[in-house]
Order: C-alpha cells, then structure tokens, then sequence
C-alpha cells in the first residue's frame, strides 16, 4: 500500500475541523461562567437539566445501534453519563428535577439533532460521541475542580465528572480514540460525521448562550421567563 495514500484518522480530522469550534464554544456564554469561576448554582442546574436530554438520545441511539460495526466499539457503558448526570440533578434540585427546570428550546433541539443522527445507519452519532464524550474526558475534569471550588459543591453532585468504571483515564482515552479511528473502516459518508460534530458544537454553543441568558433573566428577577 502506498502510504502517501491513506488517509488521516477520524479523530484527527474532527480535532481539526472543530477547532475553532471548540475554542469559541469554551468563550460563549455559560460555559465561559464555569471555566472563570463565575457560574451560579441555579445556572449550572439549568445547564444540566438541558443536557440530559442530550445525552439520554446519545445513549439511546448508541445502544441501538450496539452492533453496527461502525457504532460497536463506541457504544460503552463506562463513559455514559446518562445516569451520573440525572444523580447529580437528584442531588441539587431534587427528584421533581425535570418538572422544575424548564426545558428551554434549544436543549430540545439538541436532543432531537441526536435522534435524528440515530435514524439509519446512526454513523453521524459518532459524531456526537466524540463532542460529549471526549469533551467530559478531558476538559470536564477540570470543570469538576473549578466547580467545587467556585459552588462549594460536595462529591455527590459532581459525579457526572466520575467515571468509577474506568480505572485508567489516559488508557481508557486513547484505547476509546482508537475505537474511534477503527469505526472509519465501516464509515461510509465521513464528510456526514464531520458535519455532525460541527453540529453538535454549534447546537452546544447556543445552549451555553441560552442558559446564560437565562440566568441573567433569573437574577433581574424574571424567573418566569425561564
């Protein structure tokens, strides 16, 4: 085989072509809060609870698609964060979470942009997998040491940043990026995983805006707008 002739890895392809994606996504709206130390704890609730959705289609879509070979080595339980974010909603709102934190339009959006990555082959939710997933393996784990030091928040609300059954997170990264570069032999539209992850931090970029917003709206007081 000639060599000049292969092409890159998926992951680095979607590294590069997120780029500036990631970085304005890091400088946009509450996220920005976080990673400054300046999130509220009713903001950073809100945040969460438009991310569930989210992430319940990811797995969903994952789990379905469990032996599809470009989806099979994705779908893996260990770095799920349905149920781990769903506690820590538990333990700062309360059970009624879902019923007391609205659900604004974008986090919808968001979580139907993923199921729609689900419909047939589901290779596009590699796509999403790689935003959420890498993004929680990485620079989440620096979210979690910001956040307890700027919320006072105890371990039992932070367990979305803890992954107990992983027990090598640099291993378990890189044997999961390999993962991702195996899944581009079965991949048959590439170009389509690339524009799902833009997406998909496109689709996060609005959100953090739209719970900043919010935020602000609740400390003017117009808490029913929210």
């Amino acid at each position: 085989m000639d060599i000049g002739t292969e092409r890159p890895a998926l992951s680095s392809v979607l590294r590069d072509q997120t780029r500036a994606l990631h970085v304005q996504a890091e400088r946009s709206g509450f996220v920005a809060d976080m990673l400054r130390g300046r999130a509220s704890l009713p903001g950073y609730a809100l945040y969460l609870r438009n991310l569930a959705p989210a992430y319940r289609q990811l797995e969903l879509g994952l789990e379905r698609h469990r032996t599809t070979p470009a989806i099979r080595d994705l779908a893996v339980g260990a770095v799920y964060r349905s149920a781990a974010l769903a506690a820590d909603l538990d333990s700062l709102q309360g059970g009624d979470w879902a019923a007391d934190l609205p659900l604004l339009p974008c986090g919808r959006r968001y979580a139907d942009r993923i199921a729609d990555a689900a419909e047939g082959n589901g290779e596009a939710l590699i796509g999403h997998a790689y935003v959420r997933y890498f993004g929680d393996l990485n620079g989440g784990q620096m979210l979690k040491r910001l956040l307890a030091k700027s919320l006072d928040l105890p371990a039992a609300s932070l367990s979305f940043y803890d992954f107990p059954a992983i027990d090598d997170l640099a291993d378990f990264k890189r044997s999961y990026r390999e993962a991702l570069d195996r899944s581009a032999e079965w991949v048959a539209d590439r170009e389509g995983v690339v524009e799902a992850a833009l997406g998909a931090f496109a689709t996060n970029i609005e959100l953090s805006e739209a719970v900043g917003r919010a935020v602000l709206e609740l400390q003017a007081g117009g808490v029913a707008s929210l």
